[in-house]
């Protein structure tokens, strides 16, 4: 077998592990918030959150601890965000009755804004570069510490914005899984974890060996390969709760996990002993930054303005303007990737 095949193939199997595990994952997480009552509670909303990142969190912290590729660890939160805001325009593909812009709750602004500032925080981290190095405590970015911060902040504050609609939705969403006994979802989330953290572990070294062969940057390939397999999870989540009906449900779960991702970047901070991550990383990343940045307040705008108009009766403006910028980060990245 060729290198390239069993690359690709290795690629393939961390790809569909994580995909699987992690929708399983999502869904006993979801067994569980409902079976200890946390589903509307502030221990659910951080679990779930945690639940669908999990697979950023273990690649990230495998791309700077076992196979010291930061660019893959920033590269993947990057693009997470990037492949969550695109899932959006996606969703607005399958909302065949009306634009998700106008029957969203415009609550989801609150999220949106603070998505924009962290996302645009660890943009200028990556533009100051080394001089983030002057401005550390021990091995840990100044930005890491804000971003912390800024995360705390920003769940707070939306989660008590927001506490109405999750109450809602747990009204609706009750004895979904009265099948399932806690210990059953427990022991089967706990194996589903395993799974989903062993495939992450693997994941930075297979995409270390396929950007080698295939030639390709390190932020190309963690920014689009690594984080379109981490980002599964997710999309089966929003995809679960457009089915119930709960289309807030599903816009809330990819800004609000936007916002964990960046809360991801300060821990794989934490376990890069090299020094301040954003500082050992191509500058490059701050191109994903900013295109994610524009995308989400692509998104602000839509939900404010809430436009009518379907461009050949498939999504909004706002909904193709998301795919436009998330194409030409790809190929910026493909092109000018060093």
């Amino acid at each position: 077998m060729s290198e390239l095949l069993l690359a690709w193939l290795q690629f393939g199997i961390c790809a569909l592990l994580i995909a699987f595990a992690g929708m399983k994952l999502s869904h006993y997480g979801n067994v569980i918030a409902d079976q200890t009552g946390w589903s509307g509670s502030w221990v659910g909303l951080f679990m779930l959150a945690t639940v669908t990142s999990l697979p950023e969190l273990a690649t990230g912290v495998s791309s700077v601890t076992l196979a010291n590729q930061p660019d893959i660890a920033v590269g993947n939160v990057l693009g997470s965000c990037m492949f969550n805001l695109s899932m959006l325009a996606l969703v607005d593909l399958l909302y065949r009755q009306e634009s998700v812009y106008r029957r969203a709750s415009q609550g989801h602004i609150l999220s949106a804004g603070f998505g924009v500032v962290l996302i645009a925080f660890v943009g200028l981290g990556l533009l100051i570069g080394d001089q983030a190095r002057t401005i550390a405590i021990g091995h840990v970015g100044i930005f890491a510490l804000a971003i912390v911060l800024l995360y705390l902040v920003a769940i707070r504050t939306v989660f008590v914005y927001e506490r109405a609609t999750m109450q809602q939705f747990t009204e609706k969403a009750s004895d979904r899984y009265a099948q399932l006994s806690l210990r059953q979802a427990v022991i089967r989330y706990a194996l589903a974890a395993v799974v989903v953290v062993g495939a992450g572990i693997r994941l930075p070294f297979v995409a270390v060996q396929l950007a080698e062969i295939m030639g390709w940057h390190m932020t190309f390939v963690g920014t689009l390969f690594v984080a379109v397999v981490t980002t599964l999870p997710e999309l089966a989540v929003t995809i679960s709760a457009l089915r119930l009906g709960a289309l807030d449900m599903a816009i809330a779960n990819l800004l609000g996990s936007n916002l964990f991702n960046i809360l991801i970047l300060a821990i794989d901070d934490l376990f890069f002993a090299a020094g301040p991550i954003l500082s050992h990383v191509s500058p490059i990343h701050a191109i994903t930054a900013f295109s994610a940045v524009i995308m989400t307040g692509c998104v602000v705008i839509g939900l404010l303005y809430r436009p009518s108009a379907r461009p050949l009766r498939m999504m909004s403006w706002v909904s193709i303007a998301l795919f436009a910028v998330f194409f030409l980060n790809s190929y910026l990245l493909y092109g000018y990737g060093d």
